[in-house]
């Protein structure tokens, strides 16, 4: 009895796993309010019924949706922090970086962010509070590398900490929306590499860029 119930539960897990995957989809190409419940069942391959059942409300699927995508981005920075090198604030930029550019591997979040931004700037979107507060937390985190780079001479621009990290925030989602038009044409990691190499000379060092090639 025991061994059915967990391969009940493995079921479930499965099925939710696939709805979350297959509202990514559907959220990134139709936006949250475009996106209808009967259009997640169908690419799901579930029933209408079925969804319900695991997600009462298209609410509920968005939490699902931006949970997945805290929890990548929460992989990548273990990743880097598991690696030891942790106490260097280039390095630790770096992972940051990556694990914002983890959407570029993965082009459906790519797509997805974009829509989602946008619409949640509305206070009234019921993804408003967790980008609000996903983006103070980036840019509390940045400013406190910039400032420990600045405290350490290694940061070659007058501009204050809490600007460049807001700054970089932005040429480093700007860089992924262009990419989404010219994924040939447009390298996201290059780019924004190069951005924080001319304020950070030591970020273009062969010494870093090793590390960060490694680190991929």
């Amino acid at each position: 009895m025991q061994e059915r119930k967990r391969g009940s539960y493995a079921k479930s897990a499965e099925v939710r796993r696939g709805i979350v995957e297959a509202c990514m989809s559907t959220f990134g190409e139709s936006g949250f309010h475009g996106a209808s419940m009967a259009e997640i069942a169908r690419r799901a391959e579930v029933s209408h019924t079925g969804l319900l059942h695991h997600f009462p409300r298209k609410e509920d699927l968005l939490s699902a949706v931006l949970q997945l995508q805290d929890e990548r981005s929460a992989e990548v920075l273990e990743a880097y922090t598991k690696s030891g090198l942790q106490g260097d604030p280039i390095l630790m930029l770096r992972g940051m970086v990556v694990s914002l550019d983890t959407r570029v591997r993965l082009v459906g979040l790519t797509e997805l962010a974009a829509v989602l931004t946008a619409e949640a700037s509305n206070p009234a979107h019921p993804a408003h509070e967790h980008f609000r507060d996903r983006y103070a937390t980036i840019r509390r985190f940045m400013t406190r590398i910039f400032q420990e780079l600045a405290n350490r001479g290694e940061l070659d621009s007058r501009t204050p900490p809490a600007i460049l990290a807001a700054t970089t925030i932005a040429v480093l989602e700007g860089l992924q929306t262009q990419w989404l038009y010219d994924r040939d044409g447009v390298d996201v990691d290059g780019a924004i590499s190069e951005y924080l190499a001319g304020i950070i000379p030591r970020f273009g060092t062969s010494e870093a860029i090793t590390v960060r090639e490694g680190q991929k």
